[in-house]
Parts: structure tokens; sequence; C-alpha cells
């Protein structure tokens, strides 16, 4: 009897326990729950504590309600070209609505995937391959609106679409590297040109700079040279005619500067003026003391010689020479 009684007592500890267990559910914040009561939808559990009623109500898994990151395998597509281009996609999306998430769609990441495919094979075969991949934004713009409606009814909410990757053929991929290459060369060889242009443009003109201000230079200097040899035979003048030179100290100095005449290994030929037979008799008579004197017969006009009278009474020379004899 009191064994069948512990048993009893054991059996009702036990279904308390399992009741409580049942009854007594904790909700995690970010996760929404569904409760069915006698297979039908009852209602929503929020993040905490809750009762349940055991072996009526039955909780559905729970639901993640923070954003999601799903990343798609790549997916080939064709462009408007006829080209097979290969892309990744990758989504973020959110459940807002856990029974609309539960009742609606059976696998709603799964639903995601086929419609972001669908989707992108539709937007991207309108455009070229340069298109897509030069308009990221613009298909990422448009897969988010399409799936952002089409998921609205599931309880979900699309809040970015992003391509990860546009993969073009390999075919396609070296011609669009052969074609960059080329563009860089012809932007490197304009760069080249410009650079040369301007240098060329920069040399000549600091060497027109440089000329003009060389020009100015030799001209500022050929003026103080002449302004100092003016200033120089200005003082010479002023200093020979405050000494008062007579006419053999300016013969003397013009046969100085004869010899002059004749330097330098190109003069071949030189003509004495005829100034020189004067200097040279003014020379001649300051060195012997006497001035020349102009032979007995000239004139004094400078005019032909005459034959000098001789007195009749005059003996000749013979006749002087024999009476001296005698």
């Amino acid at each position: 009897m009191d064994i069948a009684v512990a048993v009893v007592l054991l059996v009702l500890v036990a279904f308390v326990i399992i009741v409580l267990v049942r009854s007594v559910r904790i909700i995690p914040q970010a996760r929404a729950g569904v409760v069915e009561r006698l297979g039908k939808y009852q209602r929503t559990l929020n993040p905490g504590l809750t009762i349940l009623i055991p072996f009526v109500d039955r909780l559905l898994p729970l639901l993640d309600l923070r954003e999601q990151v799903v990343s798609f395998p790549p997916q080939p597509v064709i462009t408007e070209d006829n080209l097979v281009v290969s892309i990744d996609t990758v989504v973020y999306f959110q459940v807002t609505d856990a029974r609309a998430a539960t009742y609606e769609i059976a696998n709603y990441i799964q639903a995601v995937e086929q419609l972001t495919t669908t989707t992108l094979r539709n937007v991207v075969g309108g455009l070229n391959l340069e298109e897509a991949l030069t308009s990221r934004d613009q298909i990422n713009g448009q897969l988010r609106g399409v799936l952002d409606e089409a998921t609205g009814r599931w309880g979900i909410r699309v809040s970015r679409v992003e391509l990860k990757a546009i993969d073009p053929p390999h075919s396609i991929q070296d011609s669009m590297e052969k074609q960059m290459r080329a563009e860089r060369d012809r932007r490197a060889a304009i760069l080249t040109a410009e650079g040369t242009k301007q240098s060329a443009i920069l040399t000549a003109e600091g060497q027109r700079q440089s000329s003009i201000l060389k020009a100015e230079g030799d001209a500022q200097a050929a003026i103080l040279r002449a302004d100092g040899e003016a200033q120089a035979i200005q003082k010479v003048f002023e200093a020979i005619h405050q000494g008062n030179p007579d006419q053999k100290l300016l013969a003397y100095q013009y046969l100085q500067t004869l010899p002059k005449l004749a330097e330098g290994s190109s003069n071949k030929l030189w003509i004495i003026p005829s100034e020189v037979g004067e200097a040279l008799k003014g020379i001649g008579g300051a060195l012997g003391g006497f001035s020349p004197e102009p032979p007995a017969g000239a004139s004094a006009a400078g005019g032909a010689p005459t034959t000098p009278a001789v007195p009749a009474s005059a003996p000749s020379a013979g006749t002087a020479a024999g009476t001296a004899e005698h």
C-alpha cells in the first residue's frame, strides 16, 4: 500500500513538473514566437515570460527579428549584348511580421533567393556589359524596389541589395585589360607630351628672359664704358690744354702712337700719313738744337728755287784759287 502511494505521488510530481515546463516559456530578446491553440493561430509571443496551456497550446520555432545577411551563390546572367556574366548578390532583410513569415511563405530565405535571381536576370538583361559594370547603384535600387514590394506580404522587409561581384568571361576580361592598358598608355603619352611642351615653353621663356637681361646688362656696361671713356678723354683734353704743350711734345707723342698701327698679325700694309715728315723734322730740330731753315733760293711761299745773282766784280772760283797759289 505504501509503495503504491509513493508511485502515485511520484507520477503526480512528474506530471506537475511536465506541466510547468510546458506552461512556462521565456522568449529571448529580438525573437518572436507563434502560438497555435488546437492547431490554429492564437497569438504571437513577444520577448519575456509567458504562460501556455499545456497540451493545448503549441509554440512554433522562434523567429529571429534581427536584420539578416544572406549571400547567394553566383548566378549566370545574359546581358543585352549576349554575354554571360556571373553575378554574386548579397541581400539584407529583416522579419517584421512573425505570423506572415510563418503562414504566408513556407521558406522565406529560399523565396528571397529565387526572387533575387529572377529579378536580377530581368534587370541586367536590359543592359549591355559596359552598363552592367558601371551601373551597380542603379541595379541595386531596382532589385531592392522589386524585392521589397514582393516580400512585404511575407512579413519581410528588404533593406538593401548589393552586387558583390560581376565576373565577365575570361576572353572579355582579357580584351578589357588590353583596352585599359592602351588607354593608360595613351594618357601617359599625353601627359608626357604635355610635360615636354611645358618644359620647352619654360626653357624658351627662361632663355628669352636671360637674353633680355644679358642685352640690358651689355647695354648698361657699354653706356658706362662710353661714359668712362668720355670722362677720361675730357680729363686728358683739359689736362693738355692746362699744360699748354708745345709742338715738340705733341710730335713726340705722335711718334709713340705710330707703332700701335702695326700691331696685330693681320696688318700687312700700313700707310704713313704726310704729317710724319713734319713730326720728324720737329723731333730732329729738338734733338739737334736748331730749327730747320728753308733752303737757299727757295721762296718764302715755298716756290721753285732761283739762281743767286753773282756780282760782276767778284772773282771766279778759278781766279781766286790762282791768286792764292801765287
